[in-house]
């Protein structure tokens, strides 16, 4: 019989620094050079940090919004919270220094929303938030985390907590809505990543694992450092920029390490077939990478056979590609699909999917099986038919943080409402999106995703950078479908590929596809796209954008396409509107 869980996130953390098993957390940078921060170092640390934060005025139940990239500081800050009885709130920290005005809007927003009354930061970052701090004002400031952690700032000091209390809030990813503080509390974490552990891990330590999700996500926080932590195991992290500027560090890591388990959401995996080549690809062994969770975002099948094929060589069983869903408001996981077997996939007729009933057929949209419920949690999802997929067990949210009537709407009867869409097929859940992306044409209703994957094929595309949505424009007589692509070329070369019959070709894999034949394709350069803070594209808004003039491709004649379904007066409309 194994051992019972811990009750909170700060029993975990002890029981982790009392094995004294040498286990914590690797930190590689991009030269891949390492730190080790042990789970008993990790603890004196965060002890030494919750004193700080007690002489800095933090008392228990208060907010500490935390903006750090992926080292040590994140977790003294993080767990230097925690232990100081307070709710830790992780934030993202800037990346994209073209969008510092977007940025400082969002962040103050998130602030407030979470009622942060003190910033934990470190030098470097401080000197880029000034008017992130100026406009949500936080009670007592902002400061570099290295004034309130180390030995002689203040006595250590854990506060012992109870399983009901906030643990820490994290932010929904907000595609539709803005963000949404989500109040968690210590039961209903330790509860999903316990039930993680029990999924797809044994509670040895020897069995490691590998991220370089951000910390203020829940994939990389509940699924890879709360898992580590529970098993006392090691977990070797990268930063999210390290991953994007070199993919392949990902798999060395893995390699590296002969870790078993590893999330990422599925353009991870189809980044790195793109960009990885077999020279980096030099001494790594795969094989014992048991546990490639694939969630967050729409899984292609596509995506994954192309990433089984390219790394096979390197050992990778097909048989590792584990899709997986899950949602902030539930902590984090909800279904996994079956282990040590190959991914499941089933073709559905493409018009009655649209009419809203799941009809298996030969030559159908082919969809992912996101597999079945964890242990303790349970879904309530229409069979053979399209409808919301609703939630309950014990790692769900305590409510949005004092939004109690934004709680009340999202939770009925100890359902929660997801607004996600899907169905079950023998058994398993299958998804076709958001209720509020989905792209509705003359009455029938359409995953955007599907749309969006049709595009990541067609040769000077960015993979996962496409916006699929329905639009009527003035005069025309229905709703008609825009895409929105960004092309993969930067600066000057993207002239090359910013050109009509890039568009064309666009345009024509998606009627290949789906049969939907876009009215217009947008061409992009690259990170044109709005996102939320986990990277999710958001689609609403990338057409809000498009429409009030904030959206404009570089090139007004070949970054548009008109279809036959668009009048050309309708063109020259919009683009005098546009001042095009």
């Amino acid at each position: 019989m194994s051992a019972p869980l811990p009750p909170t996130l700060g029993a975990a953390l002890a029981a982790a620094s009392a094995a004294h098993n040498g286990r914590g957390l690797r930190f590689l940078d991009r030269h891949e050079r390492e730190t080790r921060v042990d789970w008993a170092d990790v603890y004196t640390r965060a002890r030494h940090a919750a004193g700080g934060l007690a002489a800095r005025g933090i008392r228990p139940g208060d907010t500490v919004g935390i903006v750090l990239p992926t080292g040590p500081a994140f977790f003294d800050a993080f767990f230097g919270a925690v232990l100081a009885g307070a709710i830790p709130v992780p934030l993202y920290p800037p990346v994209r220094l073209g969008r510092l005005a977007e940025y400082h809007a969002r962040t103050a927003a998130m602030m407030t929303a979470a009622r942060v009354r003190l910033l934990l930061t470190d030098a470097r970052t401080w000197r880029i938030l000034g008017e992130t701090v100026a406009l949500a004002r936080p009670e007592l400031g902002a400061v570099d985390v290295a004034e309130v952690s180390g030995p002689g700032v203040a006595p250590p000091l854990d506060r012992t907590a109870a399983p009901d209390d906030l643990a820490f809030i994290q932010f929904s990813s907000g595609t539709t809505v803005e963000p949404k503080a989500v109040a968690l509390q210590h039961r209903a974490v330790i509860a999903n990543a316990g039930a993680i552990l029990g999924a797809v891990v044994s509670t040895d330590a020897d069995q490691a694992g590998v991220s370089w999700l951000p910390l203020y996500h829940d994939m990389g926080l509940v699924g890879a450092v709360f898992v580590a932590l529970l098993r006392k195991g090691d977990l070797t992290l990268l930063g999210p920029e390290v991953f994007i500027g070199r993919p392949a560090l990902w798999l060395r890591a893995l390699g590296r390490t002969g870790a078993i388990i590893s999330p990422a959401p599925n353009f991870a995996y189809a980044l790195c077939v793109e960009r990885i080549a077999d020279a980096e690809m030099d001494g790594v062994d795969l094989s014992r990478w048991r546990y490639a969770l694939n969630g967050a975002e729409p899984v292609s099948p596509g995506t994954l056979r192309r990433f089984v094929d390219r790394f096979a060589q390197w050992g990778l069983r097909p048989e590792a590609l584990t899709p997986v869903y899950g949602l902030a408001e539930a902590s984090l996981a909800v279904t996994f699909s079956a282990l040590d077997e190959p991914f499941r996939t089933t073709r559905f007729d493409r018009t009655a999917l649209a009419e809203g009933r799941a009809v298996e057929t030969a030559d159908g949209i082919e969809i992912v099986s996101v597999g079945t419920p964890l242990p303790g949690m349970a879904i309530d999802v229409p069979v053979g038919r399209v409808g919301p997929v609703k939630v309950r067990g014990p790692s769900l949210f305590a409510g949005y943080f004092h939004e109690p009537e934004r709680t009340a709407k999202a939770m009925v009867d100890g359902w929660l409402d997801t607004g996600d869409l899907g169905f079950l097929h023998d058994g398993e859940l299958y998804l076709t999106g958001r209720a509020k992306d989905i792209v509705i044409l003359r009455g029938q209703n359409h995953a955007p995703h599907e749309i969006e994957q049709a595009v990541d094929s067609v040769e000077g595309v960015r993979t996962g950078c496409a916006a699929a949505v329905a639009w009527q424009a003035e005069g025309a007589e229905a709703e008609q479908l825009v895409v929105f692509v960004e092309v993969r070329a930067e600066g000057p070369a993207a002239e090359a590929v910013l050109s009509a019959p890039l568009a064309a070709r666009c345009a024509s894999a998606v009627l290949a596809a789906t049969g939907l034949d876009p009215a217009l394709v947008v061409l992009l350069t690259p990170g044109t796209l709005p996102r939320t803070s986990s990277g999710k594209i958001r689609r609403g808004e990338a057409l809000r954008r498009w429409l009030a003039g904030e959206l404009l491709p570089p090139d007004e004649v070949n970054a548009w396409r008109l279809a036959g379904a668009l009048a050309k007066g309708t063109l020259a409309h919009w683009k005098a509107r546009l001042g095009r």
